[in-house]
């Protein structure tokens, strides 16, 4: 089981693109990356929407989300948050452990 963390940043005046910029700047993110049991760490950025950013945050399982979150990056992430002004919409995904259904494999072209 995996567990995907869906974050939409959204702020003023560029502020969650600003934000996005420093994690990755700073090497925050990079250092998330590198955690035990983080799968993935990715920031989007939705076309019709400036002023929001999208954090594909994808854990092993919960264990590795807690460890993340009893961590000292947290601190970081939650200052820089501040620091940006940014409001927060999460939506939080687990694995399909059966993968695609041979109905929807038609439809994808790897």
């Amino acid at each position: 089981m995996s567990i995907i963390v869906n974050i939409y940043y959204t702020g003023t005046g560029g502020n969650a693109r600003k934000f996005a910029q420093e994690m990755e700047d700073s090497g925050v993110a990079k250092r998330i990356r590198q955690e035990e049991g983080n799968l993935r760490y990715e920031y989007f950025f939705p076309m019709a929407d400036p002023e929001t950013v999208l954090l594909i945050d994808g854990w092993k399982d919960q264990q590795a989300i807690d460890r993340h979150h009893a961590s000292p990056m947290m601190e970081t992430i939650t200052r820089l948050r501040e620091k940006y002004d940014l409001h927060m919409k999460v939506e939080r995904y687990v694995s399909d452990e059966g993968g695609i259904p041979e109905s929807d494999s038609r439809f994808i072209k790897e």
